[in-house]
């Protein structure tokens, strides 16, 4: 049976269906937001994945052509793989939505936003994240939601909620916020040097239409919701965790603070193993077999619980550094001999080598996609091979993470890269990430600068990004400046910020808690406005502005 509910957002209708289509999935709607139409689905397996320690959740946005009224280039002349638009937003989507799931759920959850019609006016990707929240809310997936989504544009110095394609043309912050009726949970901006200050009141402000939306999707559920299906997670026997924790705490405290990342992983890979050895000897072979995995466990949460009681009760981090300290940062530009332009940046154990190659008219990549844009003059690619964290995998092309990563890079750096009437040339820019241990795609920024500077591309200024930290512990909360990878798999939340020294380029939150306060975000956008400065400093120290004069191998073009 149809069932509408009726909303108004940013000035225009929002009509979410329920019971019409899709109805072998757990839970489907059609959403419509002007004559944007987007179908989306929540479907889960019947039994949790075997052998597994994380979630398995799949977030697919399918673009159709037919939406635009275009047919799809290429011989085939059908869809193929994602574009990175579809990728973006499936990153998007995935990101407010992946921490309200359980801990321990372990079924295969796959959702599925399919775009069906779009308006310019009113974007597909919202329409799918609200979306994709009001399919799980409403299904008997277990998930902690609802969530909502909007974008928040700024022209002439007033707020505007999912702004028209006019009124985005002339905003200066392109920001999307996602939350819960009580925090924000995933925060996304493109923005026009735009000040902290600026920035908070933006989420803010967005916050305001998420309760709204929140509180729909919540009467939704109560009027057509399906009964959640109850989570069984099996926690390790208390005596295998005292037996743990007795025989395993003190080891691991006496190797957690090494400071070089791979030496750390060794010593406390050899205090498990020595840990799962005195278990065998203990309590025989048949004992250890069955209990090894909650031996394991047990480990990985006294590292959890010991780094994180460190850092927010003592203020030490793994490495040694204060919550507000800045790993070594080193520069270097016109390493490559034959590239129009390059740096090296590195910070710590994040070490990027970027290259740019200017080309012609010619040389813009050509979009097919559903935007009427034809074609894009300034591109940032991203790689991040296997060797860059020591490890052996194939290498297929970028995944939905190198994308993610270059386009955050790419948004850092637009709003000082030259008008092509000023600069006719084709840009590209490629990250090559060569040692990563944490914040590699704000290395990726940093060194994108040094090479636009050493190529001698007329930038506005230069641009730093830089990875804040979050580690919470009952009432206690520590805002940590460039975090280094254990700090961002163990910790609460992931905020990067880029921007030059008059303000902010682009920033990305991702959390793995319920929400952050007004209160937590705003010293996180203090401390990195901090850091971005001093970073800024140390990079103009290197190369203080753009050449005079292109690479000899660089095109020249006459007007």
């Amino acid at each position: 049976m149809l069932t509408q509910f009726r909303f108004t957002l940013g000035g225009r209708p929002l009509v979410m269906e329920f019971g019409k289509l899709a109805q072998q999935a757990n839970g489907s709607v059609l959403m419509r937001y002007g004559d944007t139409v987007v179908l989306v689905t929540a479907t889960m397996s019947k039994e949790p994945r075997e052998g597994i320690d994380f979630f398995p959740l799949l977030i697919d946005y399918e673009e159709r052509m037919f939406s635009v009224g275009k047919i799809p280039g290429g011989w085939g002349r059908r869809e193929g793989r994602p574009s990175e638009e579809a990728t973006l937003s499936a990153r998007m989507i995935d990101r407010p939505l992946r921490p309200l799931f359980p801990d321990g759920f372990r079924n295969d959850v796959q959702v599925v936003a399919t775009v069906l019609s779009v308006d310019k006016n009113n974007s597909p990707r919202i329409a799918a994240l609200i979306g994709a929240s009001a399919a799980l809310h409403i299904s008997d997936i277990p998930f902690a939601g609802p969530v909502a989504a909007v974008e928040v544009g700024l022209v002439d110095g007033e707020f505007i909620i999912n702004p028209s394609l006019e009124e985005a043309a002339k905003s200066d912050l392109d920001l999307t916020v996602a939350g819960t009726a009580n925090a924000v949970t995933m925060v996304e901006a493109a923005a026009n040097e735009v000040s902290e200050e600026t920035v908070l009141k933006a989420i803010n402000y967005a916050h305001g239409a998420i309760q709204e939306l929140c509180a729909l999707q919540a009467e939704i559920r109560e009027k057509i919701g399906k009964e959640k299906i109850e989570v069984a997670v099996a926690q390790p026997e208390p005596k295998i965790d005292e037996w743990v924790r007795e025989f395993a705490t003190e080891k691991i405290l006496a190797v957690m603070h090494t400071a070089e990342k791979l030496a750390r992983e060794s010593l406390i890979d050899d205090v498990l193993k020595k840990t799962q050895a005195a278990y065998l000897e203990q309590f025989g072979e048949e004992e250890h077999e069955k209990n090894k995995a909650d031996v394991s466990k047990v480990f990985d949460n006294i590292v959890k619980e010991e780094i994180r009681r460190s850092i927010t009760k003592d203020k030490l981090r793994p490495d040694g550094r204060r919550p507000d300290e800045i790993r070594p940062v080193f520069s270097e530009v016109g390493v490559l001999p034959r590239a129009h332009g390059s740096g090296i940046f590195t910070r710590g154990q994040t070490q990027v080598l970027t290259a740019l190659t200017l080309g012609l008219k010619s040389d813009e990549q050509r979009l097919d996609n559903l935007t009427d844009e034809e074609s894009k003059r300034y591109i940032h690619h991203y790689n991040f091979p296997s060797y860059s964290v020591g490890e052996v995998r194939p290498m297929r092309g970028p995944g939905r993470r190198d994308i993610g990563h270059g386009a955050l890079a790419e948004r850092a750096l637009l709003p000082v890269i030259p008008d092509e009437n000023d600069f006719p040339y084709t840009l590209r820019l490629v990250s090559e990430v060569l040692e990563s241990n944490g914040s590699s795609s704000m290395a990726s920024v940093c060194g994108s600068a040094l090479a636009l500077m050493d190529a001698g591309v007329p930038i506005k200024r230069p641009v730093a990004g830089i990875a804040m930290g979050l580690m919470m512990m009952d009432e206690d909360f520590t805002i940590l400046t460039d975090i280094q990878g254990l700090e961002d798999a163990l910790g609460d939340m992931d905020f990067k910020v880029a921007g030059t020294s008059e303000g902010i380029t682009a920033l990305q939150m991702d959390i793995k808690i319920s929400g952050v306060t007004e209160e937590i975000m705003a010293e996180a956008l203090r401390q990195a406005k901090e850091g971005r400065l001093s970073i800024l400093s140390k990079m103009q120290g290197v190369i203080r502005e753009p050449r005079k004069e292109l690479s000899t191998y660089a095109p020249r073009i006459i007007t």
